[in-house]
């Protein structure tokens, strides 16, 4: 069994119970059961993308692994999927062979835009987002031109029928939803860093080695994969300049779309400062190895074997200190580029402040026509203040002598009021007692009566006791 296969078998639309109508031609179920057409097109679709988002199908390239420290990575395609007689191969099951309907779901998919082939994709001068995209003019949509173009879609992957399930024909197709989750991957953590302007030039190498895997830590995109997201990010998502060899991010859509020479030579600068550091960490790896090599061989008084690897460390050694100087000149230029780069962005935005000063100073004008409306409103300050006075002397005077005689009969009601609700709640709490003690004489009074009862029977017990006796005396 296939890594791919092995993987789709773990997805929940792919039970057990599921598989054979996975793997037979449900393609006439377009017309007799739509619904469970349609579901057995998503399931594959999302299988496949998934499939390759995790990189379990094998490339169209040979695969290889890196060992690096303790993390293996290989390089698989991510965002692209090869069709064709491998990819079958890989599908088939010990039990159900190889999945008859795989056309339907290319076909549904190229209609949908989930899926495109990757030599139309290249080829389109179109964005993918545009709704136009791949079709013909949508200003002659007609019938008969709609049904010619399906066929003409078609005819790249159908071949012949011996049923209603197109049959495929190798070829490569762009997962579309792959694709844009890689690109906003890359554009986010670019711009989430706050970069300079240096910072957003990359030379195709470094581009590559930086983004590889952006969609899993274990395995890498393939140079295929970035061509096509080199292509999205500029074409489709606009948020890069790229010329072939240098890639430039635009933080906005106002950013140039043209690859500078500055911006070649910061892509070139941090591209060698790359290789020279991947080559002055081998070198000091040799030399570990050569100084271990030339202990071992004096161990075992093998001097000519330790002479070798001295004279070989010597020369490591050399070849070392002259890459780390030449990284420190790098290194020494790409700070007076960012220096400088900094510099004309703070000239740049100087001089549109200085514009947009300009412009706003011709607009309000001269010194003297802004002491003239300083005055013109100065002067209407003090007529408004002047009506207001006036409007004063104008309200009606009242008695301030009648106003404190009412406020005081209002005090009086109010204190009235507040003593009568107290008078009140102790009139009621008395009668609340007095009920109490009434209550508590009924029950004394109730009380003696059952004891004079009670005393009662026990005098009438004891006479008829007595009786009895008596009587039988």
């Amino acid at each position: 069994m296939s890594d791919l296969l092995r993987f789709i078998l773990t997805q929940d639309s792919f039970r057990k119970n599921r598989l054979p109508s996975l793997y037979s031609d449900f393609s006439i179920q377009k017309k007799t059961n739509p619904d469970g057409y349609t579901v057995n097109v998503s399931a594959w679709e999302a299988a496949l993308t998934m499939a390759a988002r995790e990189g379990h199908i094998t490339p169209s390239i040979q695969s290889r692994s890196e060992q690096d420290g303790s993390t293996q990575r290989r390089k698989a395609n991510h965002l692209i999927l090869a069709v064709g007689e491998g990819l079958l191969r890989d599908l088939e099951s010990p039990e159900l062979g190889r999945p008859v309907a795989l056309g339907c779901v290319l076909e549904d998919a190229f209609w949908n835009r989930s899926m495109v082939p990757l030599a139309q994709y290249k080829a389109s001068g179109a964005s993918l987002r545009k709704p136009q995209w791949g079709l013909i003019d949508t200003t002659a949509l007609s019938p008969w031109n709609v049904m010619t173009w399906g066929l003409k879609q078609i005819r790249g992957v159908v071949i012949g029928f011996r049923s209603d399930a197109p049959r495929l024909t190798s070829q490569e197709v762009v997962l579309v939803a792959n694709l844009q989750e890689a690109g906003d991957k890359v554009v986010k953590k670019v711009m989430s860093a706050n970069p300079t302007r240096t910072d957003l030039v990359y030379s195709k190498e470094s581009f590559m080695g930086s983004f590889a895997t952006i969609l899993q830590e274990d395995s890498e995109l393939s140079e295929a994969d970035f061509d096509v997201l080199l292509v999205y990010l500029s074409r489709d998502k606009g948020a890069i300049a790229y010329d072939g060899k240098t890639i430039k991010f635009r933080p906005t859509n106002d950013s140039p779309k043209e690859i500078t020479e500055q911006d070649t030579t910061i892509a070139s600068i941090k591209s060698l400062t790359a290789t020279m550091t991947r080559q002055a960490e081998h070198l000091e790896k040799k030399i570990t190895e050569l100084n271990e090599t030339a202990k071992a061989a004096l161990s075992k008084k093998n001097r000519v074997s330790a002479l070798a690897a001295v004279r070989s460390k010597k020369l490591a050694e050399h070849n070392l200190q002259q890459r780390l100087d030449t990284l420190n000149q790098l290194e020494q230029v790409y700070l007076k580029i960012e220096q400088a780069a900094d510099q004309f962005e703070y000239v740049k935005v100087m001089e549109a402040s200085t514009g947009a000063l300009r412009g706003l100073n011709a607009q309000i004008g001269d010194v003297s026509k802004v002491e003239d409306v300083v005055d013109e409103l100065r002067e209407e300050m003090t007529k408004v203040d002047e009506i207001g006075n006036i409007m004063g002397e104008a309200r009606p005077q009242i008695d301030e002598v009648e106003i404190d005689d009412e406020l005081e009969e209002l005090e009086a009601k109010d204190r009235e009021a507040k003593e009568e609700q107290k008078a009140e709640k102790t009139r009621q709490k008395l009668a609340e007692l007095d009920n109490l003690d009434l209550e508590s004489k009924e029950a004394t009074r109730k009380a003696a009566q059952e004891q004079s009862v009670e005393d009662g029977l026990e005098d009438s017990i004891e006479k008829l006791s007595r009786m009895s006796v008596e009587e039988n005396a």
